[in-house]
């Protein structure tokens, strides 16, 4: 059964991949290398999908009681890449190695600013301007666009935590 879900985390990565934006053009150079998909990050994205319709719960930290944003993000990375995350989106943000938003790749963790706080919301992105987070409006784990007016305005930065 694990080798099912590795094989087909390696197809939505690659899926992921081919869909992406065509590089520069006209000559132009790519200053830095794209980074990889690990099959960690394939696991952390094929569980965060698997969470989406779960209910929001505030300090939840379990799917069988709800979650939160951080409760998602530390129960998501526990199970699916055995890195250990706790504390609120803004201590989250502290950790792991900043990504430039043209970077961002699946299993990457995006930051908003949503409470008139930095650092107030967290999710994980999937790829094509997506990402999974457990928002309390609405009360379900779902799917947004970075490139949405509300989150596009709220967007503060992203960290891996995978590297």
């Amino acid at each position: 059964m694990r080798r099912f879900f590795c094989w087909l985390s390696l197809l939505v990565c690659l899926a992921l991949a081919a869909c992406g934006s065509p590089g520069p053009r006209g000559g132009s150079t790519i200053t830095q290398a794209p980074r990889a998909v690990s099959g960690q990050a394939s696991e952390v994205v094929m569980l965060a999908m698997g969470l989406i319709d779960t209910g929001y719960r505030f300090g939840g930290k379990n799917p069988e009681a709800g979650l939160d944003c951080s409760g998602m993000v530390a129960y998501v990375f526990d199970k699916a890449a055995g890195v250990k995350v706790s504390g609120s989106a803004a201590d989250i943000a502290r950790r792991g190695r900043a990504v430039g938003r043209h970077e961002l790749q699946p299993g990457d963790l995006v930051f908003f600013n949503t409470m008139n706080r930095p650092f107030s919301h967290v999710g994980i992105y999937i790829g094509e301007q997506r990402f999974v987070h457990a928002p309390s409006t609405n009360g379900r784990v779902r799917i947004e666009r970075l490139d949405s007016e509300y989150f596009a305005n709220r967007y503060e930065a992203a960290r891996t935590l995978l590297d």
